[in-house]
């Protein structure tokens, strides 16, 4: 919907949340710490993990499961409730693995980051009444390629009950552009009072 409030997730080395909104003709632009929300599950085997690693930490946000660290962490917590070693995988190795179905642990991880990040999305659009789209930065999920497509994203950000109908008119997408921030900073000092549009950048990929 034009002209109305935008949600932005990035998942990377944290977790980013935020969000704009138009007002009196220029966009406000909203930050906060949401990344450090309590991380809720939606399956018995997402409530197994986030048991499993309050254990380890004192509080488990959507930034221990939603960022580089924290599909270390979900790959970690998998092997360990399986009774599978687990690997010294980076991030970037879970992700190619799994990607390609080479390790069913890595490929488990990225299922249940991508369906949690859905959950996070959802309440964000929620939180925002963010009708004007929920933009998926960071670099971790354009790595993901189809299987971000393919997976429970989607579903999870639609799965809130009542409110179904509601965020199912709601886009989301994923930013391709990889240096998003420079483009914005250099659009700021051409114009460093934008006014809201209903244009979307040629560098996101709707999901």
């Amino acid at each position: 919907m034009a002209l109305a409030p935008i949600g932005v997730l990035g998942p990377g080395s944290g977790l980013g949340v935020g969000g704009i909104v138009p007002t009196q003709g220029n966009w406000l632009p909203i930050s906060g710490e949401g990344g450090h929300v309590t991380m809720a599950p939606a399956t018995v085997r997402e409530a197994a993990v986030l048991d499993r690693m309050r254990v380890r930490f004192d509080h488990v946000s959507a930034e221990r499961v939603l960022s580089g660290p924290g599909l270390i962490n979900l790959y970690n917590t998998l092997a360990e409730i399986d009774g599978v070693p687990a690997s010294f995988y980076t991030a970037a190795q879970i992700t190619e693995l799994g990607i390609a179905d080479q390790e069913p642990h890595c490929r488990e991880a990225v299922d249940m980051f991508s369906a949690m990040l859905g959950t996070v999305a959802g309440n964000l659009a929620l939180t925002l009444g963010a009708r004007g789209g929920i933009y998926i930065a960071g670099g971790i999920v354009p790595k993901f390629g189809a299987a971000f497509a393919a997976s429970s994203f989607r579903s999870r950000f639609e799965d809130k009950g009542r409110m179904r109908l509601y965020l199912a008119h709601i886009p989301t997408y994923v930013i391709t552009q990889p240096i998003p921030a420079f483009i914005g900073l250099a659009a700021l000092l051409k114009d460093p009072s934008p006014k809201p549009s209903a244009e979307r950048g040629s560098r996101a990929k709707r999901t």
